[in-house]
Order: C-alpha cells, then sequence, then structure tokens
C-alpha cells in the first residue's frame, strides 16, 4: 500500500512538473513573440521604401545598417542574443547559423517543401547546455517576400549596379537564388534562464 501511494504520490507531482514546464515554455513562447517579432516589419518597411523612393541598391543599406542596429538596440534593451541566420549567408560574420539554428533552418525548408507556409515557421524550445545552462532558443522563418526578389532573386536577373554594389559590401555572397515563398533565414533568439 505505501509503494502504491508513493508511486501515485511520484506520477502526481512528475505530471505537474511537465504541465509547469509546458506553462512555462507558452509564456517564454508569448513574451519572446512580443519582444523580438515588431523588429521584423519595420525592416521590411524601410526596405519597401527604399526600393520604392531610390532604388534597390539604396536598400542595401537597410540590411547592411539599418537591420543590425535594430537588432543591436533589442538585444541592449533585453539582455538577450538576438541575430537573423541563413544557411545561404550574405554576411557570414554575422548570419552564420550555430548547429541549432541549422537544424532549424533545414526543418523549416522541409515543412515548406511538404506545404506550409513560410510566415507560420516558429519554433521555440528550453534547452540545457552541457554546462547546465539553460537557455531559451526561438527562431521566426523570414520568407522571402517580392520586396526581397530584387536582391535575393536569381543574380543574372541583378542590374549592373546592384550586383557591383552587392559585391562591394558582400564578396562572399552566398544569398541568392531565392524565389518568392521560400525560407530565406530566420530571426534567432536566445535568453538566458
Amino acid at each position: 500500500m505505501k509503494n502504491a501511494t508513493a508511486i501515485v504520490v511520484a506520477v502526481s507531482l512528475l505530471s505537474l512538473i511537465q504541465t509547469a514546464g509546458a506553462q512555462d515554455s507558452a509564456q517564454l513562447l508569448a513574451e519572446t513573440r512580443k519582444t523580438a517579432l515588431p523588429v521584423l516589419p519595420k525592416v521590411v518597411h524601410a526596405m519597401q521604401t527604399a526600393v520604392q523612393e531610390k532604388g534597390p541598391v539604396a536598400a542595401i543599406a537597410i540590411c547592411k545598417e539599418q537591420a543590425p542596429q535594430l537588432l543591436q538596440e533589442l538585444r541592449q534593451q533585453t539582455g538577450w542574443s538576438i541575430r537573423r541566420v541563413s544557411l545561404k549567408t550574405r554576411n557570414a560574420t554575422t548570419g552564420t547559423p550555430d548547429a541549432w539554428e541549422a537544424r532549424q533552418l533545414a526543418e523549416f525548408d522541409i515543412q515548406v517543401a511538404n506545404g506550409a507556409k513560410p510566415e507560420q515557421l516558429e519554433i521555440g524550445e528550453i534547452l540545457t547546455a552541457d554546462d547546465g545552462q539553460r537557455s531559451y532558443r526561438y527562431m521566426k522563418a523570414l520568407p522571402v517576400a517580392e520586396v526581397c526578389q530584387t536582391c535575393h532573386g536569381p543574380a543574372d536577373a541583378r542590374s549592373e549596379a546592384l550586383s557591383a554594389a552587392l559585391a562591394k559590401d558582400y564578396p562572399d555572397d552566398r544569398a541568392n537564388g531565392y524565389r518568392v515563398g521560400e525560407v530565406r533565414g530566420a530571426l534567432s533568439v536566445k535568453r538566458p534562464l
């Protein structure tokens, strides 16, 4: 009888821990979305405005300077690691994914190939590193929109001026050949817990 009671108590505690973990994860997801995602429409709007008003060459500065500045401000406000990553980087120094990010990006590509809408793809999970440090990792897919095609579409479709400007700023550019609706990369967040 004591063993049966102990088993019931242990199962109840395990269930409570799992429920608490799911609630923690849901709360972390909601907080992360609320804090990090508002930066994305700001970048898209700035890109669209630059392309419309000054042409595609002017939009390079948005991706190269304004987007990183907005992410830096968010990092300073939150203390989180926040960056844009891609399997085909334009700037390998800042955009190369770590192993976890690369797995998620590959999974996003598989999901899109199976019919998922890229704008709906995201993942968030609590991870524990080898040193015992816990963090919440989140990624939101960045789909290729029409405005992205000018710089990230087929390289042979670009104007000479745009190709020259991209080559000057990104000599190791691999971020081209995309079609509208594909996953260009992701916004990646790492929050210490």
